[in-house]
């Protein structure tokens, strides 16, 4: 019988055949990422055969008034909606961590969390439905329907992360300064939000990723002429396909890299800076 433990312990890397599934896994996934890149320098049309280098396809994508259109949609958009669903979830993580226990507690963590549950198609047909009494009745089809359905869908991704930072912290810093006679709004403010700060900053960015990313809510809700930066690409793999495609996801994929790697940076910063917090 195959020993998987030692006296130092099991370890998930000395199982054999780890190390090969693991280059397969990361191959599989980095492998289509790295081949929409490089294939975005393409000088050609097709996109499966190499005709030089070239920054024609990014040019081309830089001049095109739909793809600015549609990214300055994406950015307002993504901007309101991680915004709105922090402030919602900051409010929601206070209201889950920093009170005693009651009946019906699992059940509001659960209420709050449905869309990661859910099947996103069905909380797009929902919101499809829900949308199309409200214009009927009102004739408003504006930007504010994505708004809405993007911060519905983005508070459990920004919610997560600032609840663990609430339970991860030190409670006796706040405990000390409400014995020192500061009301609920100053322990807040002076104590708990900067303390907080990392979590808003790591569930603020995850929601703006999320929504900037979103296409099954965003393909049901919007209107006509709301195009966002993901449902204009869809349109044209549906029309006809060119490396303006994948010079867009690689402008997309270096933004992202860009801004989980200063959000990396700066959650070390603030841990130098408070220690104490864990």
């Amino acid at each position: 019988m195959l020993r998987l433990a030692t006296g130092r312990g099991f370890s998930v890397t000395r199982v054999p055949g780890f190390n090969t599934l693991s280059i397969i896994g990361f191959v599989l996934l980095y492998a289509p990422i790295v081949i929409l890149v490089v294939y975005s320098f393409n000088e050609g049309k097709n996109l499966a055969i190499w005709e030089g280098f070239s920054f024609r396809w990014y040019i081309e994508a830089y001049n095109n008034e739909a793809v600015q259109e549609a990214t300055l949609r994406s950015i307002v958009l993504a901007l309101f909606a991680a915004t709105l669903s922090t402030i919602a979830a900051t409010m929601a993580a206070l209201a889950t961590t920093r009170v005693k226990k009651f009946r019906g507690d699992n059940f509001i963590y659960m209420l709050i969390n449905q869309p990661l549950m859910v099947p996103e198609i069905v909380t797009a047909v929902a919101l499809l439905a829900f949308f199309a009494l409200i214009k009927i009745q009102t004739g408003y089809t504006g930007l504010g329907y994505l708004i809405v359905a993007h911060t519905a869908f983005c508070i459990p991704f920004a919610y997560l992360p600032i609840r663990a930072r609430l339970i991860g912290m030190d409670m006796s810093l706040e405990q000390a300064a409400a014995d020192l006679y500061a009301d609920n709004w100053r322990v807040f403010k002076k104590v708990t939000l900067p303390l907080l700060r990392p979590g808003i900053f790591a569930g603020f960015m995850l929601a703006f990723v999320i929504s900037i990313d979103d296409v099954i809510i965003t393909e049901f809700v919007k209107s006509a002429g709301q195009e966002t930066l993901p449902t204009y690409m869809l349109g044209q793999l549906r029309r006809i396909i060119t490396p303006e495609v994948n010079a867009i996801s690689a402008v997309l994929l270096f933004a992202g890299t860009i801004l989980v790697s200063g959000f990396f940076l700066l959650t070390r910063v603030t841990k130098k800076q408070h220690p104490a917090t864990g």
